[in-house]
Formats: structure tokens, sequence, C-alpha cells
């Protein structure tokens, strides 16, 4: 038996047997070989797959992506590539390798990304040697079985007709925007999805909601803006929606979480 994970926010599907669990890891998903959670571990023992997004809005080519991601893996792995190979899955395009890790280091490690459109997806396979012949195969049918979806059916939405991202509650405008005129005319939710996670949640979601995007602002991007903004319009109704980072630690990044706030003009 296995189970069918739905990646609402970045777009992607993926089916893992029952005999693992799922768990949100900062800003990726892992996938472990144990029914329980609460005793999953995802250290030197254990046997995961992990898979994180990154938003690519100025659709830079996949190999600086790739050569970012092989270096963060060095750095913290002490990891030695051994050679990258094309890969492609479906209609998205990437690459992959096996990675040499220090010999006394009892894992085994695989990674790769794929690119599709403006969605990027890091994949990292551990695993300890002496499990390969048995973890090995779930984990590439696992891998085999990811697709991008192009749209997510049964989504929430604001009375206005706006998706909204999965747990994110209504709150008011001005705990989030202290300098707004009208709040009568604003709408607020708070939540803590990454800034990255939510403009492809958005940029994906809101033609099959019948609205026509005017204008996108990226963040991070080359405006000073601060947040990401889209302005939108079905028929004669206009929103501006705001994704507003924040961090405790004062340092916005594409993987900062964010609030969504939209005013009705």
């Amino acid at each position: 038996m296995s189970t069918t994970f739905k990646q609402i926010l970045w777009g992607y599907e993926l089916t893992y047997p029952d005999s693992w669990s799922h768990q949100t890891v900062q800003d990726a998903d892992a996938f472990t070989e144990t029914l329980d959670p609460l005793t999953s571990d995802l250290g030197a023992d254990s046997a995961h797959l992990l898979v994180r997004g990154e938003w690519n809005w100025q659709r830079q080519p996949i190999k600086p992506l790739w050569n970012r991601h092989i270096g963060m893996l060095a750095g913290m792995m002490g990891a030695k590539e051994i050679g990258s190979a094309p890969w492609k899955l479906g209609d998205a395009l990437g690459l992959e390798a096996e990675i040499v890790l220090p010999k006394k280091d009892n894992r085994r490690l695989w990674t790769g990304i794929l690119m599709h459109d403006f969605r990027v997806l890091h994949l990292m396979v551990t695993h300890p040697k002496e499990v390969r012949e048995a973890f090995e195969p779930l984990a590439t049918k696992v891998v085999a079985s990811l697709r991008f979806l192009f749209r997510i059916h049964g989504i929430r939405v604001s009375r206005h007709g706006i998706p909204l991202p999965p747990e994110y509650e209504a709150v008011d405008p001005r705990t989030i925007m202290n300098d707004i005129p009208d709040p009568e005319n604003w709408r607020a939710y708070s939540g803590k999805a990454g800034i990255g996670a939510l403009q492809a949640f958005y940029l994906r979601e809101i033609p099959f909601h019948n609205w026509d995007t005017e204008e996108y602002v990226p963040f991070p991007g080359s405006s000073e803006l601060g947040f990401a903004r889209l302005q939108l319009r079905r028929g004669e109704t206009k929103i501006l929606l705001g994704l507003m980072p924040y961090d405790e630690s004062g340092t916005l990044s594409s993987s900062s979480p964010a609030n969504v706030v939209f005013k009705i003009a």
C-alpha cells in the first residue's frame, strides 16, 4: 500500500510506501522509513528522502543552481562529487549525482535537482550502506513517482475569490501593515510558508481562478520594494496583493516566512 503526498505550495506530488512517514523539516519535506513520526530521526542512522523547493523567478540556467546545490552539500557533509549526469523526469529537466562521503561515514548519498518553469526542486536520498539493497529500490520508486502539477483543485478562496495558502488564517491587516489609511478595503492572512513557496503558489493558481496578472514584482529581486507584489484584475475588480516576508533574525531571503495582504480597488 502507498500514500500520495501533495505539496500544495510548490505544486508537486509523489507516492511513498505506507511504511514511511512524512515530516516538514524547516523549508523541506522529508520522507522516512518509519511509521511513527515521533520517533523519526534524520540523523546519520536514518534512511530518508528530502525534497526542498526553490523559486527561480529569473529562470536561471540549471548548471549554476546545481553548482550551488553541490557546494552546500560539500560544506555541510564534507562530500565530494564524482560526476553529474543529465536527468529528465516527465517534462522536468535537471541533473543528478552519486556523492562520495568521507570514508569514515557509513552513508550513501544521492542528490539531484529538477527545473520546471519557475520552480526548482532539490532532492537528496541518504541511507546507511548496509540497508542499500532494501531501501534503494523503494527510494528510486518514490523519486520516479514525482510529478509537477499545473493546478490543484479544492483550494480555499477568500470571499473575493483569491486563493488562500494552507493553514493561513484571517487577521486584522493593521497587525501586518500599521500605516493603512483605509483598513476596511484590506484583507490579511497570517501563516508560516516561505515567500518563495507563496510566489510559486500564486503564480500557478491565480489564472485558474479567472484573475489576470497585470504586474508581478518578485522577491527577492531587483526592486527595493521589500516584498512580492501582484496586481490582479478580474472584470472591473482590481486586487493589489502583497506577500510580506518577516524573519525574527532580521535577514530576509526567499525561504523567509511571509504573510498575505491584499487591497480591493
